[in-house]
């Protein structure tokens, strides 16, 4: 627990109250283990207020309107409450949400449009969270809150002190920008409307029907500067304290938030609302039984199954009436439908968890995914309220509908989940033009190519299984060659998977830098991501040995991190980022190479070390449960590392005892003897009365029903599963591939001769290669040794392992330039936008739009360079390239001055320039900023200065923040 939180402690504990067991019957409640406010601080981004499993409302209260640490609108250690809204994302990196803001106040200030005027501080020992339920004490007005909701309606419970004003704020502009509103008065105690807003989700549709419990005096409405009304001050009689407030909401009209609260709120008992809200999760949560481990453990435990399912949200009205992803209105026949598809994250374990815990409901989630497809053109990638967020990558839904179709989760159409997967896969965009004609991206070809290929090949996997499991041989085997692609980034040199360029690898190359080849990770955390051929990757990297030891290397090394500054790489041991979710499977791959006490012991740190029950106890983003689901998988002894497949790897278990209810009617017991803080490693298992030793549990064997029994120790039993048979399966044995081999150059270009080497990941191959422009053969020459050239040459090569297969032809022409000119640079480029090194600016080669590729050189300070001519020469003009990006902080420099010189030492100046371009124009640009000379003068040396822009300015997302100068090719004539 960090120091800060030690102060809250106590107030902690006090103000995170939670109904106890109901002591008539002596039966255990697990809803009492629910802490909700677990994640609401640090980098968690959950929200405590109120909401039902996968409910379509989260009312919640809103603390933080800006910055990355108020994405859910909620940060525990703010102070002050703006109001409380009716939607929020649980744990996203971006912020959305926060629809229709009411708060309750006693102020006499005249209604405003801004309406942070009404906020209102609190004490933490007043702010109570459970399932399904929150209340506040607001100091302002002294005024007590109560919150809790149904699936698509909440209600309101106001308590004023006797005598006070009586006044409830209503505002449709809070949060993302509004497109269009409007607000009605139905009656003296009803008012509907809606908001149409643009934040991450770009067209959002948001109605609601609104009744208050007594009538209210004549409302102040305020309009905006299109005439709508977006705000509404009421105000009431007080000879009642108690105000309650309904609402209901929908994402397909106003009538259909109207019978949405009409169904689910008939009444204004605010109790029963709350029962029924604690009894829906009483009855979630019961599909999993705990006995043993702490009371932290156990908060631990259910929090986190509360965690992962809040998400996916539904998103239908009760008559089945819904907004899908062409954002028109269709009806729901034979499924829900749902929203808040976080897959990056959650294909990972949050779904496997669904496939034992909900089953019915990932049913629907699949039927979701195919609407969607139908509707809306693409299967979700990271949707949102409709609409196709662009966020993320990958196209992980398939991974979603093969792993469920390999547990036997198969009512939904097959052909048409086929033909939407392959629709995924066969796209253009993202890289996938590149990576389906050579089988992978270059990262001068798309930003994060490294991580967009291992995923395109981990879900390519997917599509193969799926196709070869319901009859389609042919699209087995075309993209089980697909699935290999990994194979094509690895560099026997390093020992890693990183970035190709030029037909060889990005440099310099740092495995713990953080750059635009990954997704918001390194080397070191993507290096490990085939979990579609384990074994495969294996031998790739030399072996189990060499794997273990890279195993061993990765939480071991050091935990600093170079290159850009990536918020969410958080949670390190090592390398290993657990904060993040390419690392969560990681644990598990000693299970590979027969060593799965390492495994048990790395799980085993990273639960003590990673969760607790603090505002804090995340060690990165919730992300729609990810987070909550690896824990909740674990603390039962395995995980899915290769989602897809109809088995889970086994770890160490955290309770004594754990009970699944199935939806079945089915049990499926995991017992854990001896097992205390010290006996964390299995000594031996048994499976429904018999021996089991291996390191791999069938998903069937869980839901047929029986127990699994784990004797524990406080030594490492290295005999159990550690044979070859005991080997979890991951290993693609047919269609094998060649990987694709790779030149070493100094770079793309050079002046009188260059050495260019040849090689291959696979070390039995023959590299054969032509330079007069025809496709190489087994009968083109043999690569044996470094080649010098002396003028441009066009290289293409292959590899060919003994069997005579051959991997895809690498091409790559390598250019003789006409010039000697050097450069030395007196500022320093960061290392992640190095461009190739020193003389990026100076190599004939100009980057795109998108500075993600890699060709363009990066300064967070200003730019100062000189060039060597080589001799003195006359200059006419003197050119440099320059990109804004302002959403990513690039901005064209303040001025470029120019400074001549004869010896190097005494410049002269010239004069400088600048850009008129606007400097908060959103979008990626490119221009040349030329000075010409008034008359030719002669000079050996040519200085450029570029003044860096300085800090982001006040309108910026980044305000405060240091800016970049992105900087390439230097051109003098």
């Amino acid at each position: 627990m960090n120091k800060f939180f030690l102060s809250f402690f106590i107030v902690f504990i006090i103000g995170c109250t939670t109904p106890q067991p109901n002591s008539s019957n002596n039966s255990t409640t697990y809803t009492q283990y629910v802490n909700p406010f677990i994640g609401t601080g640090g980098h968690g981004h959950t929200y405590p207020g109120a909401t039902l499993p996968f409910g379509m409302m989260q009312l919640s209260p809103d603390t933080r309107l800006t910055g990355w640490d108020g994405c859910s609108g909620y940060h525990y250690t703010d102070s002050v409450i703006y109001g409380f809204s009716h939607t929020h994302l649980s744990g996203t990196g971006v912020s959305d949400y926060g629809d229709l803001l009411l708060m309750p106040h006693s102020q006499t200030i005249p209604p405003s449009l801004e309406y942070t005027k009404y906020k209102s501080a609190f004490e933490k020992n007043t702010e109570k969270a459970s399932a399904g339920y929150y209340e506040v004490k607001l100091q302002e007005g002294n005024i007590q809150v109560a919150l809790s909701t149904t699936a698509r309606a909440g209600m309101h419970q106001y308590t004023f002190p006797k005598g006070a004003l009586q006044n409830v704020l209503l505002d449709l502009q809070h949060r993302d920008q509004l497109l269009a509103a409007s607000l009605e008065i139905v009656d003296e105690q009803t008012v509907r409307g809606f908001r149409r807003s643009n934040a991450w989700a770009t067209d959002q549709h948001f109605y609601f029907y609104l009744q208050f419990s007594k009538p209210f005096k004549a409302p102040a409405l305020l309009k905006n500067d299109r005439e709508e009304v977006v705000h509404a001050q009421f105000n009431f009689d007080n000879n009642d304290q108690e105000l309650l407030v309904k609402v209901g909401i929908s994402s397909v009209s106003m009538e259909g938030a109207q019978k949405n609260l009409e169904k689910e709120i008939a009444h204004w008992d605010f109790e029963k609302v709350r029962t029924a809200a604690n009894q829906a999760w009483e009855k979630e949560l019961q599909k999993v039984a705990i006995e043993g481990g702490t009371e932290d453990q156990k908060t631990i435990f259910y929090t986190a199954l509360y965690h992962s399912f809040l998400a996916p949200n539904l998103f239908m009205d009760v008559d089945g009436k819904y907004r899908g992803t062409d954002l028109k209105i269709h009806q729901a026949k034979d499924f829900d439908n749902y929203t808040i598809f976080s897959l990056w994250d959650t294909f990972r374990g949050t779904h496997p968890l669904y496939t034992i815990l909900q089953r019915k409901r990932t049913t629907d989630f699949i039927k979701t995914f195919l609407a969607q497809y139908q509707q809306g053109g693409q299967l979700p990638v990271w949707e949102l309220a409709g609409n196709y967020t662009g966020c993320m990558i990958g196209y992980h839904s398939v991974s979603v509908i093969a792993d469920a179709y390999a547990k036997g989760i198969q009512d939904f159409d097959t052909q048409l989940a086929l033909e939407a997967m392959q629709h995924s896969a066969m796209k253009d965009h993202l890289g996938l033009s590149f990576y389906k004609d050579k089988g992978f991206i270059g990262c001068d070809e798309e930003a994060e190519s490294v991580s967009k290929t291992l995923e395109y090949a981990y879900d390519d996997w997917c599509i193969a299984t799926f196709a070869q499991a319901i009859g389609n041989d042919s699209l087995y085997r075309s993209y089980l060659q697909r699935a290999q692609g990994y194979k094509n980034l690895y560099d026997p040199n390093s020992g890693f998977l990183r970035g190709r360029i030029h037909g060889g690898w990005f440099s310099p190359f740092e495995p713990s830098e953080v750059n635009f080849n990954y997704t918001e990770a390194n080397g070191w955390q993507y290096t490990l991501f085939a979990p579609q051929d384990i074994q495969g990757l294996i031998q790739l990297m030399g072996g189990s040995n060499s794997f273990e030891k890279k195993l061993d290397q990765l939480f071991t090394t050091e935990s600093t991190l170079e290159g850009r500054h990536q918020v969410d790489i958080t949670g390190l041991i090592g390398q290993y980022a657990h904060g993040n979710e390419p690392s969560h499977h990681v644990a598990y791959l000693y299970n590979y190479i027969q060593k799965p006490w390492k495994t048990q012991e790395r799980v085993h740190q990273i639960m003590q070390e990673m969760y607790q029950n603090a505002p804090d106890g995340l060690s990165g983003n919730e992300d729609c449960g990810q987070m909550s689901s690896w824990y909740n998988l674990s603390a039962m002894g395995f995980y899915s590392v290769t989602p897809g497949t109809n088995y889970y790897t086994l770890g160490s278990p955290t309770f004594e005892k754990i009970r699944l209810n199935l939806e079945n009617g089915k049990q499926f017991t995991i017992k854990a003897n001896g097992l205390n803080s010290k006996n964390i490693y299995v000594q031996s298992v048994q499976l429904n009365g018999k021996d089991y030793n291996l390191g791999y549990l069938q998903h069937d064997v869980i839901m047929k029903g029986g127990e699994l029994i784990f004797e524990m120790g406080s030594q490492p039993n290295k005999q159990w599963a550690a044979s070859k048979e005991a080997i979890p399966p991951s290993q693609i044995t047919e269609a094998l591939i060649v990987p694709a081999p790779y030149l070493l150059a100094t770079g793309k270009t050079f002046v009188d001769e260059m050495r260019v080497e040849m090689g291959a990941a696979c070390q039995d191959c023959m590299i054969h290669y032509t330079i007069d422009g025809s496709q190489p053969t087994a009968q083109s020459p043999i690569y044996s040794e470094g080649i010098v050239i002396k003028e441009t040459t066009n290289f293409q090569l292959i590899a060919i392992n003994p069997e005579g297969k051959e991997s895809a032809v690498i091409q790559e022409e390598i250019i003789k330039i006409n010039d000697n000119r050097a450069i030395t640079i007196n500022s320093q480029y960061e290392n992640q936008y190095a461009a190739g090194g020193d003389k990026a600016l100076i190599d004939h080669l100009r980057g795109g739009a998108n500075f993600r590729t890699g060709s363009w050189q990066g300064y967070q300070k200003d730019l100062d360079v000189i060039v060597d001519l080589g001799e003195p020469k006359s200059i006419a003009s003197i050119e440099v390239g320059f990109l804004q990006d302002i959403q990513s902080w690039i901005f064209y420099p303040k001025k470029v001055a120019f400074f001549i010189s004869k010896d190097g030492k005494n410049f002269q100046a010239l004069g400088e320039t600048s850009s008129d371009f606007p400097d908060n124009k959103y979008g990626a640009f490119t221009e040349n900023l030329v000075f010409d000379l008034d008359k030719k003068s002669m000079a050996r040396y040519v200085k450029v200065l570029a003044t860096n822009y300085g800090v982001c300015p006040e309108w910026h997302l980044g305000a405060g923040g240091n800016t970049w100068i992105f900087a390439d090719e230097i051109t003098i004539k």
